[in-house]
């Protein structure tokens, strides 16, 4: 499966403890990376510079689903059972 045009999910939803270019310290989640653009595309994608973390991020049909606000939905969800405390 690959990204579906227009949907940035993984870029808003997610936390990421690790630093991404711009923002040393990652970002929390519900964040919206800084490099995510007005089209939900990110500018860094396939640079040298881009996390490791968000090159290891594969998409799947359960954590995408159908649409955009699927993949937000799932990924809120999973970033709520998955956090400390």
């Amino acid at each position: 499966m690959t990204c579906r045009k227009g949907c940035g999910a993984c870029c808003i939803a997610i936390s990421i403890s690790s630093p991404i270019p711009g923002m040393p310290d990652g970002k929390k989640a519900g964040e919206r990376c800084i490099h995510l653009d007005e089209k939900y595309g990110c500018r860094i994608h396939g640079r040298a510079d881009y996390p490791q973390v968000c090159r290891e991020l594969r998409p799947d049909h359960e954590m995408c689903g159908e649409t955009r606000e699927e993949a937000l939905a799932y990924l809120e969800e999973l970033e709520r059972l998955t956090a400390p405390g």
